[in-house]
Formats: structure tokens, C-alpha cells, sequence
């Protein structure tokens, strides 16, 4: 069996590959656990799996797990902090990484897992976003694997040729459609957006996911992410990627070949779908999920994006663009703007106001290091926060 370690098992994604792995228990083997703060849903999990490691991010919160565990008869092994996360991220024993942590905090034990030689299953996309061409290199140094489980870039990846192909030129491919559900508020007034609650702004039509994602999916901020994700995974440059507002969210993104032909993956809207598939591959397993139904769907739309309706996806081409630390800004502002909104010290117009403010504060330096990545989210941290408290 291969084991695995889930960076994040108590969010959608842990909880959606734990139940593919419950369908396939003959195939992994979860030695690993981690959560960030949910010492009581890690705990049910502990007793559930028997993983030999669980790692909790907050120190205070392991102390919770490992009372919590005491009295039960699980053997696992609690860690606690970055340290844990890259330690069990790195484990012999273990050949498979779900990399599911929210934010920039899943960064180091992504970059750990690829340095130990492992598949990466790569559902925390700021990982990549921030550390670009290290995260790639450090994969292809140490003979790993990444495979995407953002439902977009799972559907590129396969619609596109077999790895390893030649560059997209070589292979004829023409451009990628990244398609987005347009959230929420693709229909509402634009003059209301500045009354959007945090609850309105978490309840997505077609998906469920955490609230950061949500919020990021209502401002399209995670179509520029995805959009500087995929340039990344696919080694391409922003000008070769279409944004396209797909309302149904069942076709997941397509390759466009320069012959002409369109190849999409289509699917339900369910997270377990590329899950299963990036566990598998390049076999197929039962994944959970339903038959999809063309005739009771019976159409399918699509619309371009309007940037003035969501300038936080324009700010994330911006990015893509700029280069260099320019995504790392970008997602830090992100991250703190959101953070702010969830918490009731920012109107939801003002997320990318914060973000617009950050990115044109700083200058943007090549990527040459973590180092100099690290400096570069600290310092955008800094100037986000400092925007925040001038507009409270």
C-alpha cells in the first residue's frame, strides 16, 4: 500500500480524500495527519485512521491532541509546528503528499515534501504561487511528482499531452481555458458589493469549500491565483491563458490545439473527482462521485469575465505579468485583506483596494531564493495591514 500524509486532513480537501480513501483502503495507507487548530476533529480522525504521526501547527492545540488521545488506545505520535508538518511531509514511509494546507503556511512543508522526492498532490495553490520556479525545480531535482487537484488544473492536466511532452508550441497546443463559476455575485447589482457580508460571500452556488477559498472564489482573486498556478504547472506565460465565466461549473477547464479541436474534462462539481484521480494516476478509481447528467444539465453557458466587476482578477493577470515577487505580494495582500473581511474590519470592496495598494508599494525583485520570497510575503504582510487599519 502506498502511504500518505494529509496536510490538512480537517478542511474539504482532507475531508474529501479521506473518503476516497475509504473507497480504495487496499490501495493507501494514511500515516500522517495535520490539522491547524481542530485538535477535536483530528482527534476523531486519529481514532479513526490509526496514522502514525498527527501534526497540529499550533502548539497549544497539540498539547489538546495529545490529552485528547491519551485515554484512547491510539498510538500516534503528536508533533506540533512547521518542524511536524515538514517532518511527516518528508516520512520514508511515505510516497504520496496531499498538500491541502490553506495559505502561505503550507508552503514550507510543500517545498519539504518535494524535496524529499514525493508526489505532490497540490491543492494548496499559494504554494506554488509564491514559490514558483523553486517549487518546480526542487520536484524535477529530487525525481518528485506534482500533480494539480485544483478541479481547473486537474481538468489542463488531462486534456493535455502525456508529461513529458514537448512545450505546448511542440505539442500544438493554441491556448488554456481556465473556466470559473463567476461565485456569488456574478449577477448582482454592482452598486450593492460594498453591503456583501462574509456570510454571502462564503456561500458559493456550485461548491463547497473553506471560507478563505470562498471569499477568494466571490472576488475572483482565486481565478488569479489559478491563472499564475497554471503558467507554473503548464510552463506557460499569462497571454496563452482565457479566462471564461462558466456558470455550471461542469466543464473544469480546456486545451484549445491549434487544429482546431477543443479537448475539456467534464464533471459534477466534487472536489473528489480530481482527488481520485491525482491518487491513481495514471490508473482510474471510484471516486464517490455521481454520473454526470447531460440531459438533465441540458445547457451549458459561458461569458467573459468583467473586470470591473472583479479587479482582483485583473490584479492577478497584473501579477502574472509583473513576475518575480510580484505573486508573492499579491497573495500575502490577499490573505491579510481576506483574513480582515471574515473578521468584520474590511468591506468586501475594499479587498482588492488593499491588494492594489500593496502591489504598488513594493518593487518587484526576481525570485532567487526562499529567502527572498519569505522577506517579500513579510514584507507585503506588513504594508496590507497598515492599509487595513487606514481604512477602518
Amino acid at each position: 500500500m502506498i502511504g500518505i500524509s494529509i496536510l490538512g486532513s480537517t478542511g474539504s480537501i482532507g475531508l474529501n480524500t479521506l473518503d476516497v480513501i475509504a473507497r480504495n483502503r487496499g490501495r493507501f495507507r494514511v500515516v500522517a495527519l495535520t490539522a491547524n487548530s481542530s485538535d477535536e476533529r483530528l482527534a476523531e480522525q486519529c481514532i479513526e485512521w490509526q496514522p502514525e504521526f498527527a501534526v497540529m501547527a499550533d502548539a497549544d492545540a497539540a498539547e489538546r491532541l495529545q490529552r485528547r488521545l491519551h485515554n484512547t488506545e491510539s498510538s500516534t505520535i503528536v508533533l506540533a509546528g512547521t518542524e511536524g508538518l515538514e517532518q511527516v511531509a518528508a516520512l520514508p514511509q511515505v510516497g504520496y503528499v496531499m498538500a491541502a494546507i490553506v495559505g502561505a503556511a503550507g508552503l514550507l512543508p510543500t517545498l519539504a515534501a518535494a524535496r524529499a522526492g514525493k508526489r505532490v498532490l497540490l491543492a494548496n495553490k499559494e504554494a506554488l504561487v509564491m514559490s514558483g520556479q523553486l517549487l518546480i525545480d526542487a520536484v524535477h531535482e529530487h525525481g518528485g511528482e506534482l500533480l494539480p487537484i485544483d478541479s481547473e488544473h486537474n481538468a489542463i492536466f488531462q486534456a493535455m499531452p502525456p508529461p513529458g511532452a514537448a512545450g505546448l508550441d511542440q505539442a500544438g497546443v493554441r491556448r488554456i481555458l481556465l473556466t470559473g463559476s463567476g461565485g456569488p455575485f456574478r449577477t448582482r447589482p454592482l452598486e450593492s458589493f460594498h453591503e456583501i457580508s462574509p456570510a454571502e460571500a462564503c456561500a458559493h452556488p456550485n461548491w463547497k469549500m473553506g471560507r478563505k477559498i470562498s471569499v477568494d472564489s466571490a472576488t475572483m482573486m482565486n481565478k488569479g491565483l489559478e491563472l499564475i498556478e497554471a503558467c507554473w504547472l503548464f510552463a506557460t506565460g499569462p497571454e496563452r491563458i482565457e479566462v471564461l465565466i462558466h456558470p455550471q461549473s461542469v466543464i473544469h477547464s480546456m486545451v484549445e490545439y491549434s487544429d482546431g479541436s477543443v479537448l475539456a474534462q467534464l464533471g459534477n462539481p466534487d472536489m473528489r473527482t480530481p482527488i481520485a484521480h491525482a491518487l491513481a494516476w495514471p490508473e482510474r478509481i471510484d471516486a464517490g462521485v455521481a454520473a454526470l447528467d447531460l440531459v438533465k444539465i441540458a445547457g451549458l453557458s459561458f461569458e467573459a469575465p468583467d473586470t470591473e466587476r472583479f479587479p482582483c482578477l485583473r490584479l492577478g493577470f497584473e501579477a502574472a505579468r509583473a513576475g518575480g515577487t510580484a505573486s508573492v505580494h499579491l497573495n500575502a495582500a490577499n490573505e491579510i485583506a481576506v483574513d480582515a473581511f471574515l473578521n468584520g474590519k474590511l468591506s468586501f470592496t475594499d479587498i482588492p483596494r488593499v491588494i492594489e495598494h500593496t502591489l504598488e508599494a513594493h518593487t518587484m525583485v526576481p525570485v532567487q531564493d526562499l529567502d527572498t520570497v519569505l522577506a517579500a510575503d513579510h514584507a507585503a504582510r506588513a504594508t496590507a495591514a497598515t492599509c487595513i487599519a487606514e481604512l477602518s
